[in-house]
């Protein structure tokens, strides 16, 4: 008789995950590492044709893809677009925004958007799918996973990031009472805190040859990082390997905060 085959414990099958900012960067490449590593997905940005290239390219995978045209920062659209799937298992709410700047040349207008965007709209993504969670009737067993992308920035400070750092010191902390509190429901919430990576969010800080040896000269491993070293942690946090870590934070930082 041939032993059954069970799942190894760093895989998804079975599981439906929501990625924000899905189109691009971080969200794009962990929505095809949850893919890779068993998960259906469920992909939401503003950019229908972006996402379309993701889904491409998760169903090349084998696994099913969906594409939720949203603006996370309507609240009333991302409750909706929620509210309408099947269920949920695993939630990387990873959408946000920044505008490195001197401290006295923030504007209000740049202020508001980073707060709206990288703690008010977690908050509400977070919410719906937390709700939607705890529809599920198999919750208790099957549990849930959620992973909030902050950053380094959540854990020091820095020039020119006074806003950026404000808001993720705030995920940090959504991520540590959310954890607490959602534990008894067997739902686990972790933050990813990654250093400077390649991405096209960075691209243009990046081209400043000055800006970019700063930035190595802090990171101890002496490189910038890349989006698989983040994607790999993102796997982990939502799977059954990671079923006793909740309301924590990995650094991915190359001993950036280490220091």
């Amino acid at each position: 008789m041939t032993a059954a085959v069970h799942p190894g414990p760093f895989r998804l099958d079975g599981r439906v995950a929501l990625v924000t900012g899905a189109g691009r960067g971080i969200g794009a490449q962990s929505a095809v590492a949850l893919a890779e590593a068993g998960a259906d997905v469920m992909l939401m940005s503003r950019t229908r044709a972006e996402l379309e290239a993701v889904a491409a390219a998760v169903e090349t995978i084998g696994r099913r893809a969906a594409v939720l045209v949203c603006d996370v920062m309507d609240a009333a659209a991302v409750r909706a677009a929620i509210a309408s799937i099947e269920r949920l298992d695993i939630l990387v709410n990873n959408a946000g925004i920044n505008y490195p700047e001197p401290f006295v040349d923030v504007s209000e207008a740049h202020l508001d958007h980073m707060l709206a965007l990288n703690v008010r709209a977690m908050f509400i993504v977070a919410q719906a799918a937390v709700r939607k969670m705890l529809e599920a009737p198999d919750r208790r067993e099957r549990g849930g996973a959620i992973i909030n992308v902050s950053s380094q920035m959540g854990r020091v400070g820095a020039p020119r990031r006074t806003t950026y750092c404000m808001t993720k010191h705030a995920v940090e902390g959504l991520t540590k009472a959310m954890g607490v509190e959602l534990a008894p429901q067997n739902i686990r919430v972790n933050a990813i805190a990654p250093t400077f990576l390649e991405t096209p969010m960075t691209a243009s800080m990046f081209a400043n040859p000055e800006f970019r040896d700063w930035v190595v000269s802090r990171i101890p491993m002496g490189r910038i990082g890349r989006i698989d070293e983040v994607t790999g942690a993102v796997v982990f946090l939502a799977s059954p390997a990671c079923s006793l870590v909740t309301g924590e934070s990995l650094a991915i930082d190359g001993g950036w905060t280490a220091q």
